[in-house]
């Protein structure tokens, strides 16, 4: 997994509404980027619409946010429709992006073992150093986590 310190990967993936999202265009402002394991489930809904609820905070802490999950770009453009998010979220079907950040993990569910994404937040500086992860993510503060850093 990414840590502290280690530098933005490159990667392009495809937002919501079809458009290319490049790594290089988050250089130079502080970038959210958050991945969750399936959009419209309850947990991802919670953490997502807590996002957007904070978001004018986010945005005046100086941050641009990301979300990413391994969701078609159909499945990802209901789930941006339906809570009108004002942040992109990227379709990464290929599992590029997730693979480079290392959040594809073995995971357990009672008792059922299973690769999947682990739900992680990176933060990046303008320079595109990663200055905090934050691996417990709480869904319903997942906002507040990232602002008291």
């Amino acid at each position: 997994m990414l840590k502290v310190g280690d530098k933005l990967p490159t990667f392009q993936g495809i937002n919501q509404d079809g458009e290319t999202i490049q790594s290089e265009n988050l250089i130079g402002k502080k970038s959210v980027i958050f991945f969750y394991p399936q959009a419209s489930t309850p947990t991802c809904t919670v953490e997502a619409c807590n996002l957007s609820n904070n978001y004018t905070q986010l945005e005046k802490a100086g941050f641009q946010l990301l979300g990413v999950s391994r969701d078609s770009v159909k499945k990802q453009k209901n789930f941006h429709s339906k809570f009108a998010f004002p942040y992109d979220l990227i379709a990464d079907e290929s599992r590029d992006i997730i693979e480079k950040f290392g959040v594809w993990q073995e995971k357990k569910t009672f008792g059922k073992t299973y690769m999947g994404i682990v739900r992680t937040t990176f933060i990046f500086d303008e320079a595109g150093i990663c200055t905090r992860v934050i691996e417990k993510v709480t869904s319903k503060t997942a906002a507040e986590q990232i602002l008291e850093g």
